[in-house]
């Protein structure tokens, strides 16, 4: 066998699930990024009255659900997009994991797929599955990737370089008009997943790197995080009219097809703000108090500049990112993931995720 896979990060985590169960109300599991409230009533209605599920669905998307898409990105960050320069994906990991190798029929003689150092695992192992050469991108200090570091080698092979941001795990915003200038400069096309776009905090505004024109780059965006649809698996993604074109007539022979009633109910959810608004203010509250239960017990944790998690360092003396999910595991009964999932340079932080009703925070706050 010449390809083999590691385990899965999230299935490593055993070990400290069965630690924090032993605490009487059972573990509080924060390791994962799953939504656990509830999607508006609007998408639900969508859903179920649709009248789509009886035959296939157009697998660019439907015409309402590009529409959607396209007003949503006008509202959102203010530029135009066309519907034909938008496609469907069957939820974001999916593309994400499948991107290389779809590209990589487009452009034959290049094998490297670059990435930011610190990021979510499918980045690479979309790479590694088309049977490309991944490479990270070091990161600049208060994050954004490092593009000055980027090799002369790496960068004339470069199929595509991913951007993510606001970044699972750090929070940490990136330049994206600057990702999205090199990107041009050098041929390389930018896929910038802005799944947490919806969730930036002080006040700072969120950003698509559509805003900078759609040459060169794609945009994706998901359902998932932004309306509690991750068990619909929507999302779309955005930019070059040429890339996108491509894309939709590869994905059209695999098969990908987002079903009807599930392009219907996301069509529903981008035109409805007021659920965002109301979850941007619940998972403000959550990462606060989860800041101040961590920070009870000895462990700082700032707020991030975005997104859902906290990124938490191990604090002296304790070792690394495992000896601090350990320790939190058995002293709080809460399940982490430890930061090397993300990276070398994880390797002394772990990521805690703000998604469990308040009920279970109310339990790991006693604890304290």
């Amino acid at each position: 066998m010449s390809f083999e896979l590691e385990p899965y990060p999230y299935d490593r985590l055993d070990g400290l699930r069965e630690m924090a169960s032993k605490h009487p109300g059972g573990a509080v599991d924060l390791s994962i990024g799953t939504p656990v409230d509830p999607p508006p009533q609007v998408v639900l209605s969508a859903l179920s009255s649709s009248g789509a599920e009886r035959s296939y669905p157009p697998s660019a998307g439907t015409a309402a659900f590009r529409e959607a898409c396209a007003a949503w990105v006008e509202r959102r960050f203010g530029t135009v997009v066309e519907p034909g320069w938008i496609g469907a994906c069957v939820g974001t990991k999916e593309y994400v994991a499948s991107l290389p190798g779809f590209l990589k029929l487009r452009e034959e003689d290049k094998g490297t797929v670059l990435f930011p150092a610190l990021s979510y695992p499918t980045y690479s192992m979309g790479a590694r599955l088309a049977g490309l050469r991944p490479v990270a991108v070091p990161e600049i200090p208060g994050g954004g990737l490092d593009l000055e570091a980027i090799s002369l080698h790496d960068r004339n092979d470069a199929l595509l370089l991913w951007v993510n941001s606001p970044s699972n795990p750090t929070g940490a915003l990136t330049d994206l008009a600057r990702c999205a200038e090199w990107g041009r400069e050098y041929g390389v096309p930018v896929a910038s997943d802005e799944c947490y776009a919806d969730y930036t905090w002080d006040a700072l505004p969120a950003h698509s790197v559509l805003e900078s024109g759609t040459g060169g780059v794609l945009a994706v965006h998901s359902l998932s995080k932004r309306s509690n649809l991750a068990g619909l698996r929507a999302g779309f993604y955005a930019g070059d009219p040429n890339l996108v074109s491509f894309l939709v007539e590869v994905r059209k022979h695999a098969g990908l097809m987002v079903p009807g009633p599930v392009q219907a109910a996301a069509s529903a959810a981008l035109g409805d703000e007021g659920h965002v608004r109301r979850q941007r203010a619940i998972y403000h509250s959550r990462l606060v108090r989860l800041a101040n239960i961590l920070t009870a017990v000895g462990v700082e944790a700032g707020l991030p500049l975005g997104g859902f998690y906290l990124w938490v360092p191990v604090p002296p003396p304790m070792g690394d990112c495992w000896d601090l999910a350990g320790w939190l595991a058995s002293r709080l009964g809460v399940v982490v993931s430890p930061g090397i999932f993300y990276g070398e340079g994880g390797k002394y932080h772990v990521r805690v995720a703000a998604v469990v009703p308040e009920d279970r925070l109310d339990l790991l706050a006693s604890r304290v």
